[in-house]
This record gives structure tokens, C-alpha cells and sequence, in this order.
């Protein structure tokens, strides 16, 4: 009798496992239909199609095979008078150079002005430190409104109100960082430990102190992490904003392409890229030794 109670159990236990499995077999199911419907509205509501895909394919592989330089090898070293040399590709290169280092430097300020800000408003911001929820919930709704609007409609905005050069740049550059960072940071202050923090208030340090002594030491390596990232990711939004008028080497891509001088879109692309490369690779050794450095103490 105790065999045929075992064997029972057993068998029930096994319908019970597979009733399961069927029920998130058909679940998964469900949601890769939901998934893939979504995905086929998403395509027809923006005209998304593999024949247009497939029209447009070639136009693509023609415009690059127009800003391709036409580059001989007699000729590659020679100066720039001499029509398929590389000084005759980059013959503007003092000009670009002087507004790749421009492009650099309203990344470099609209960073560290929005990682200051972003900074400040973080503490609030993260609900384990928020000394209210009213001022919690504004601080959130207030980091989602500066990086929600797009870098590029700031832009317009302040060429509009300051007119065009680097200043409308750094400012609609240095509001969307502040949101982004605004939001980074305090979501590294929520995982902080909050010991410290108990025993600086239950010390009588007031909410500023805790805030300084006890979280900041602990999430620093991480928020310097985040800034350097988001230096990288600014140095390219630079050299879009650029297209309305925003300064840096933006501008005078924008003007090429508007121009269809095609040698000198793929000179200035490469630049860019390279740029952006080097800047990367910088900050990516910065983040390395700044996240072992707090790992080794």
C-alpha cells in the first residue's frame, strides 16, 4: 500500500510538472505572437518594408562610392596641389583640426557641467536619501523632463535665443547630461550601504554631511565612471548638434553634405571617427584604473 501511495504521489507530481510546463510553454507562445505582431504594426505604421530596404540598398553603396577619395599611389605623399594625394584629400586639415579640438572641449564642459548638476540633484533623487517624498517625486519628474527632450531641439532653442556658435551647444548638450547623470547617479546612491549613513545621522550630522561623508566616498569610482562614459557619448552628440548651427565640426560637416562636396564629407567622417576613438580608448583606460584603484582599497 505504501508503494502504490508513493507511486501516486510521484505520478501527481509529475502531471502537476507538466500541467506547469504546458502552462509556460503556451505563456512564452503568447508573447512571442504579441511580440511579433507588435513588431509587424511597428513596420507598417513607419513604412518599414524589405522592399524599401531592398530599393534603397544600392542608392547607399553609390553614395559612398562618390565620397570615397580617389586616391593614387603615385601620388599618395605628394603636396596639396596634386589631385589624388592624401594632402590633397585633407587639405583643410589645420581648419578641421582646430574644430575637432573645439568639438572636444563643448563635450568637455557641457559634461562637467552636467555631471555637477546631475550630481546635486541625485541625492535628492534617489528614494533611500530623498529627505521627502514630495521633493523625491519632483527631483525624479524634473531629471525626466531635462532628458527626455532630444539634444538637438535644445539646440535650435538656444541658437534661437543666443544665436550660432558653441554656447547654444554646451547648453543643450550640458540640460540633457543632467538627466541622464541625474538619473545614473542616484540609482548608484539607492544600492549604496546605508550603514554609515545611520550612524552619521544617529551622530547628529545633518542630511548634507550624511550625504558627503557616508554616501559619496562609497559610490565616487562609479559616479567618475558614469562622467567619463557619458564624455564619450557627448563628444558625438557635438558633432551633430553642430548640423543646426550648434559650433564644433558639426557645422562644417553640414555644410559639405549641403554642398555635396563628397571628398570632404569622408575626410571629415574619418576624423570624427578617429576622434571618437581616441577619446574612447582614453577614457576607457581612465575608467580601468580609477574602478581598480577603489577595488584595491
Amino acid at each position: 500500500m505504501q508503494a502504490i501511495a508513493m507511486s501516486s504521489a510521484v505520478a501527481q507530481g509529475e502531471a502537476a510538472y507538466q500541467a506547469l510546463l504546458r502552462q509556460r510553454r503556451n505563456a512564452g507562445l503568447l508573447g512571442l505572437v504579441l511580440l511579433l505582431g507588435c513588431l509587424v504594426l511597428a513596420g507598417w505604421v513607419s513604412e518599414f518594408s524589405p522592399a524599401a530596404l531592398l530599393a534603397g540598398a544600392p542608392r547607399i553603396g553609390e553614395y559612398f562610392g562618390r565620397i570615397l577619395p580617389s586616391l593614387q599611389w603615385a601620388q599618395l605623399f605628394a603636396g596639396a596641389d596634386s589631385e589624388g594625394s592624401l594632402a590633397f584629400w585633407f587639405y583643410r586639415l589645420d581648419s578641421w583640426l582646430l574644430l575637432l579640438f573645439q568639438t572636444a572641449q563643448m563635450a568637455a564642459l557641457a559634461t562637467l557641467s552636467g555631471a555637477a548638476v546631475g550630481l546635486l540633484l541625485a541625492f535628492p533623487a534617489a528614494r533611500n536619501l530623498a529627505p521627502s517624498p514630495w521633493l523625491h517625486q519632483l527631483t525624479r519628474r524634473g531629471l525626466e523632463a531635462t532628458r527626455t527632450v532630444p539634444e538637438i531641439v535644445y539646440a535650435l532653442i538656444f541658437v534661437w535665443a543666443f544665436g550660432v556658435g558653441p554656447l547654444a551647444g554646451i547648453l543643450a548638450i550640458a540640460i540633457h547630461t543632467t538627466g541622464a547623470l541625474g538619473k545614473l547617479f542616484s540609482e548608484v546612491m539607492e544600492n549604496a550601504e546605508m550603514q554609515p549613513w545611520d550612524g552619521l545621522r544617529a551622530s547628529g550630522a545633518n542630511w548634507s554631511q550624511a550625504c558627503r561623508f557616508a554616501i559619496l566616498p562609497q559610490v565616487a569610482p562609479n559616479l567618475l565612471s558614469y562622467a567619463l562614459l557619458r564624455f564619450e557619448i557627448n563628444v558625438r552628440g557635438a558633432s551633430v548638434i553642430g548640423f543646426v548651427g550648434a559650433g564644433g565640426i558639426g557645422a562644417e560637416l553640414y555644410q559639405v553634405i549641403a554642398f555635396n562636396y563628397y571628398e570632404e564629407i569622408s575626410a571629415l567622417v574619418l576624423l570624427i571617427v578617429l576622434a571618437v576613438m581616441l577619446i574612447d580608448l582614453v577614457s576607457d583606460r581612465l575608467r580601468h584604473r580609477i574602478t581598480h584603484v577603489a577595488g584595491a582599497r
